[in-house]
């Protein structure tokens, strides 16, 4: 008897979401609660794939990502009610492909999207750039959208507005000082593996920087790798993202550790100044908190020349995706079709020419 009515319960529980959510739609929210979209950029072969993989428990080795892919995953909340879904997207070829990030970030996904921002902590001189591109494009679009939401639906904006605001405590020492990013962040420093055998000064300059730009954004971060262990809490915290589920309280800012900082548990005063010589910052001219930090972490790490960092935008050209039958066919057509541009070009030239004494002989008509 008991079996029955936890069932009536559970139907009769899913009716009332049911209802909730065509009421919404009707009010022109949209958007169904039980699906959430989460999208993952960051270094190419930064281990993005591999995250996804593990949080679905697709035991399946990675492949690279060629420009921008999708997949999704389901959670069972119960019996007889919907189950919940989750978008994964994920850009691949790491800053050379910005002009997708668009697509999965749309009005109709924006009240329940996340972004995971995956950097390689093996590659520090490329860790500022590739955060700093991504970032500021993302948060320029979502920004457009959500000023396009709000001219037809003011009360949906608002809302994600004042969500971006919640990990931050009113009465938190740094309120008035940072600048949250508009939708959910979480930054996750991969390669720790490789990271914790680095000079130790180095790590502190890297810990102390990520802390300051998760802290400055709103954003949580941690530290991962291919370890059991760490993937665990790399797993939870996106679970949280993907499917609404509890996130771990747990918090490590030790640098001799992966860092594991939620979002609203740190503040400047633990992270401390980015150097620890005041004259060094007075050196320094800067016009943001972010700019000085970016200039002292440049200091240590310089980021790489654009050419050494330039990424191959066509991927028919990328080394790792290599063919030789086809890249030998590819090459004799690109050269057929270059000889064929020049012979029509020749081609388009005389028939210019020919046109201009004709229109020439017309106007001397006309005279």
């Amino acid at each position: 008897m008991p079996k029955v009515s936890d069932n009536l319960w559970d139907i009769a529980l899913a009716e009332i979401q049911k209802k909730e959510n065509l009421e919404s739609k009707e009010d022109g929210e949209g958007l169904e609660l039980w699906e959430r979209s989460v999208f993952f950029i960051g270094n190419k072969n930064g281990g993005k794939t591999t995250i996804i993989l593990r949080c679905l428990d697709r035991d399946e080795p990675p492949k690279p990502t060629l420009a921008l892919e999708y997949t999704f995953g389901r959670r069972a909340k119960g019996h007889n009610t919907p189950k919940d879904i989750a978008h994964f997207w994920e850009l691949g070829g790491g800053t050379s492909l910005l002009d997708l990030i668009r697509i999965p970030i749309t009005l109709h996904s924006i009240r329940s999207f996340s972004v995971v921002l995956v950097l390689d902590l093996s590659k520090p001189n490329d860790l500022w750039p590739t955060m700093e591109n991504l970032l500021q494009v993302t948060r320029s679009h979502v920004n457009k959208l959500i000023t396009e939401l709000g001219k037809k639906h003011s009360k949906i904006a608002n809302e994600i507005k004042q969500k971006m605001w919640k990990p931050v405590q009113k009465d938190h020492p740094d309120r008035e000082l940072i600048d949250p990013f508009p939708i959910p962040l979480v930054i996750v420093g991969s390669k720790y593996d490789i990271f914790q055998d680095f000079d130790s000064e180095k790590r502190k300059v890297i810990c102390k920087t990520l802390r300051f730009v998760a802290h400055y954004y709103g954003a949580s971060l941690m530290f991962t790798s291919k370890s059991e262990a760490h993937m665990l809490k790399t797993r939870g915290l996106i679970n949280h993202l993907a499917f609404g589920l509890e996130k771990s309280k747990s918090l490590s800012a030790d640098i001799n550790k992966p860092l594991f900082i939620p979002a609203g548990l740190d503040s400047l005063s633990q992270i401390g100044s980015p150097s620890s010589s005041d004259r060094d910052i007075g050196q320094l001219h800067a016009r943001t908190p972010m700019e000085l930090w970016k200039k002292m972490y440049e200091r240590t790490f310089p980021p790489k020349n654009t050419s050494d960092l330039k990424e191959v935008k066509d991927p028919a050209k990328d080394p790792q995706y290599a063919e030789n039958e086809v890249d030998m066919m590819r090459a004799q057509k690109d050269q057929e079709l270059e000889q064929y541009t020049r012979n029509a070009s020749k081609s388009w030239k005389g028939m210019e020419l020919d046109g201009s004494v004709r229109v020439h002989h017309c106007s001397l008509k006309f005279h």
